[in-house]
């Protein structure tokens, strides 16, 4: 066996770095891009459909916790239905996870370009990126739309500085986290103070036309905003005391991204309105920017300006965690023999999932060419069916293994998990009849990557299986010569 088989992932990241990597992925481009959409069906209840988005999220937290306490393995919940449930019930679990955060990377980098296409426009670099033309290619003789690019580069940038440091990845993603968390408190900050401030925004609560039940429908499209303290399991064997350091990692990210959610939608809601953050559409937040908060500052130049910085560190924050979350799942398939076994192997100079994060880079770059809202919908999809899966776990285990060693126990089992799995599969619901209707071919495509799995999972098995046959024959071909 090569000495790149038998190493393991080094625990070099503290609870600050778990926690970040949460919070980087969970306070990404949802913040920025979501909250006018939400606000166009909920009304001013948009405040309501975060909070609630929260609330789901918490329960599938707290088997999270349970079970990244109990099994400190990397590929989080890829890792914990390995250990639960059969073979190929947990390459699906594995392969969905895989997929969805290719896709999420790929939705990342697509809301990065624009965004820094606007912060360049604003110091006068390029022109508005409605009239910032294709880019001449040689290599490849054509010309490509320069965001199309700079979604490209973003991701072979970020997959590069993952492949040669796991500690240099993980402390990028703490400093850009802690950038855009402290520019939205600014944001929260002068939005308060502002006299355009007003409670009367918020009445009345629910659009007259759907009342309450629009609630739900604005829930399903921007629980992708949530979706992110999971990445912290993917890398529980590169954290220092993983199973302390975990769950705390998990519901600080959590509590922390609901509180600073909360208050930037109410600031956004209380200052520019719901029609006017509906109409807005994905940059209400920076069109609230502009509105209230001063201009002519040295540097920043204006308020918008300031949320399209925070928006570029946000989508990079994202797609940062997304790239180390995806490799850790591949690199715990790899090593478990359900992909090829290089994928499972760690890098003997630099110490990390190299052909893991290599082989999600292809994927996610070959993803950056979807149309943007497809790409959201399917990772949401594939987060809310794995979600399902990891509750339904959590009492797996319980009842097959009720004297496991548990570092952390939900409190009021089987409540939480129950309630998990009834509001994914709610969700989930909510979110298949949208796409039937506005999305086919996302639909499609997520079907197509379940069934590309199947083919994948009996391929490697008959490879392994024939494999084993000659290993065996060439056994029964020695043992005679060694009697001999």
């Amino acid at each position: 066996m090569s000495k790149s088989q038998t190493r393991s992932p080094e625990a070099e990241l503290g609870l600050l770095d778990a926690t970040m990597i949460g919070m980087g992925a969970m306070i990404g481009a949802g913040i920025f891009v979501l909250t006018g959409l939400a606000a166009e069906i909920a009304g001013p209840a948009a405040i309501l459909v975060f909070a609630l988005n929260g609330v789901v999220t918490a329960f599938t937290g707290l088997s999270y916790a349970e079970l990244a306490a109990s099994i400190p393995k990397s590929g989080g919940g890829y890792a914990f239905v390995r250990e639960i449930f059969d073979d190929f019930a947990s390459f699906i679990m594995g392969w969905m996870l895989w997929f969805a955060y290719m896709i999420a990377g790929a939705l990342y980098a697509l809301g990065f370009a624009p965004n820094f296409l606007e912060l360049l426009h604003v110091y006068g670099v390029v022109p508005p990126p409605d009239q910032v033309g294709a880019v001449a290619v040689p290599v490849i003789d054509a010309a490509l739309p320069l965001a199309f690019l700079l979604a490209f580069v973003a991701v072979l940038g970020l997959v590069a500085l993952n492949a040669v440091s796991t500690a240099a990845s993980g402390s990028v993603e703490t400093i850009f986290t802690i950038i855009k968390v402290s520019i939205l408190v600014v944001f929260v900050a002068f939005g308060l103070a502002s006299p355009m401030f007003s409670g009367a925004e918020f009445q009345p609560l629910f659009p007259q036309s759907s009342g309450a039940a629009a609630v739900l429908p604005a829930m399903g499209l921007t629980f992708i905003a949530f979706e992110g303290y999971d990445l912290i399991t993917t890398v529980t064997e590169e954290v220092q005391n993983p199973r302390e350091n975990i769950p705390k990692a998990i519901f600080i990210s959590l509590a922390v991204t609901v509180v600073v959610y909360l208050a930037v939608v109410t600031v956004a809601v209380g200052t520019l309105g719901a029609q006017g953050l509906a109409d807005a559409g994905e940059a209400g937040i920076a069109t609230a920017a502009t509105s209230f908060m001063p201009t002519g500052l040295p540097i920043i130049q204006n308020g918008g300006a300031l949320i399209v910085f925070g928006a570029v560190f946000s989508t990079l924050t994202a797609l940062n965690a997304v790239v180390i979350a995806s490799s850790r799942v591949a690199f715990s398939m790899g090593r478990e023999g359900q992909l090829l076994p290089s994928i499972g192997q760690i890098h003997h100079r630099y110490g990390t999932p190299f052909v893991a994060i290599l082989a999600s880079a292809v994927v996610m770059l070959g993803s950056v060419a979807l149309p943007t809202q497809s790409a959201g919908n399917m990772s949401s999809l594939f987060f809310l069916l794995s979600f399902v899966i990891v509750n339904v776990a959590v009492i797996r285990l319980r009842r097959e293994r009720p004297n496991m060693n548990r570092p952390y126990e939900m409190p009021f089992y089987p409540a939480p998990p129950l309630i998990g799995i009834a509001l994914n599969l709610l969700l989930t619901g909510v979110l298949v009849e949208y796409l039937l209707r506005t999305d086919p071919l996302a639909l499609a495509l997520s079907m197509a990557w379940i069934l590309l799995g199947a083919l994948v999972y009996f391929a490697l098995k008959r490879v392994r299986e024939q494999s084993d046959r000659e290993q065996a024959a060439a056994a029964t071909e020695i043992t005679p010569e060694a009697e001999d």
